[in-house]
């Protein structure tokens, strides 16, 4: 794939001047077509504990279409910074199982710009094309610029687009409480996750860099806890599917955590105490159950 060279993208959010507000770009940004380059998918696979890479981890084509985000977000027409976002959640489509070999092509796009209690939201948009042209993945992230101020009675623009992931409630459902399964998510997750995406966020590399953004250690990456939690539901999950999450508190590295999953349905990410949520999601069969927003 053609795109954009991340260490350039990454020099561009560093240096250049941002307003912190007005409108997001219109642009649509593509990459050329081309296949998940095996020894990237294999170190993917690995750090988020897919057993197998063919077909695609659902997770996947947002990583390859990372450098694309990336390069969107980091133009002087953007008005926010991308180091130091916070990912709130994720809507996730896979239509159909896609092969390890395939070609895909990657469209990014911005939109629903909207107040936030504590700053500004805006969308992420991703979508994968196939050889015949057809969308056959697409995922919308909401991701938080925070300002240091709160807003309590800061609701969604009107006119914003309503695709972006619902409201997940914090609450463990009933359906899926019980024992769990626990996991140890090491100290270098963080770095490991970067090395595999590109994502090099600093909150999540390493403790000098995640206070300067204010957080009191690392954090690991929302797409890497969901991917986790996918890769525990792998076999179970249907060919297409839909997946919502929202990432309620951060994994802070290194942090013991336990899945609790219906597949497909509810599931969660919490503490291995339990009195902390993570991440509260939900798996649907295509078809099944209340698409889009």
């Amino acid at each position: 794939m053609t795109v954009p060279g991340l260490a350039r993208s990454y020099a561009r959010a560093l240096l250049l001047p941002r307003t912190g507000r007005g409108p997001l770009p219109t642009r649509v940004v593509t990459g050329a077509p081309a296949a998940a380059e095996p020894a990237s998918l294999a170190r993917y696979a690995e750090v988020c504990a897919f057993a197998r890479t063919d077909p695609l981890p659902p997770t996947h084509p947002h990583t390859a279409a990372f450098p694309l985000a990336l390069d969107l977000m980091t133009r002087r027409d953007f008005p926010f910074r991308p180091t130091g976002l916070i990912h709130l959640g994720v809507r996730v489509e896979q239509r159909r199982p896609l092969a390890a070999d395939e070609p895909l092509r990657h469209r990014v796009e911005a939109g629903g710009l909207a107040p936030h209690p504590r700053g500004t939201a805006f969308e992420i948009r991703t979508t994968a094309l196939d050889a015949t042209g057809a969308a056959v993945w697409h995922s919308t992230s909401t991701y938080l610029r925070r300002d240091g101020r709160r807003r309590p009675g800061a609701r969604r623009a009107p006119d914003a687009p309503r695709d972006g992931p619902r409201e997940v409630p914090p609450e463990v459902p009933p359906e899926v409480q019980g024992p769990g399964e626990p996991w140890d998510v090491p100290a270098d997750t963080g770095r490991r996750y970067a090395a595999a995406s590109g994502d090099r966020n600093p909150i999540h590399l390493h403790p000098l860099t995640a206070r300067l953004f204010g957080l009191p250690g690392p954090i690991a990456h929302g797409m890497w806890s969901l991917a986790r939690c996918l890769a525990a539901q792998q076999d179970a999950l249907p060919g297409a599917f839909t997946v919502e999450a929202a990432f309620s508190a951060p994994v802070p590295l290194p942090a013991r955590v336990t899945l609790h999953a219906t597949t497909p349905g509810p599931f969660t990410l919490r503490s291995a105490t339990g009195d902390r949520v993570h991440l509260t999601g939900r798996t649907r069969a295509l078809g099944q159950g209340p698409q889009g927003a």
